[in-house]
């Protein structure tokens, strides 16, 4: 039993050590931006996030506020 938890927590801190080796080695590293935003072709293209796609969406005038500033 306690091999296998020595041997389970030594696999963990080695693939968090190979995982952060960019972050921790460059003099600006940081972690890859996985974000759908982060990515140029996909902002070109206009896909955003469902977040931003919602808050788009929400601040999008409907055809009943339209109508009512014409009354106005």
């Amino acid at each position: 039993m306690l091999t296998t938890l020595l041997f389970t927590i030594i696999i963990v801190v080695i693939s968090v050590v190979l995982l952060s080796i960019k972050v921790l080695l460059k003099k600006d590293g940081r972690f890859p931006n996985t974000h759908i935003e982060g990515n140029r072709a996909l902002r070109k293209k206009g896909i955003f996030c469902a977040k931003t796609m919602d808050r788009m969406e929400m601040r999008r005038k409907g055809l009943y506020d339209i109508l009512n500033e014409v009354k106005e």
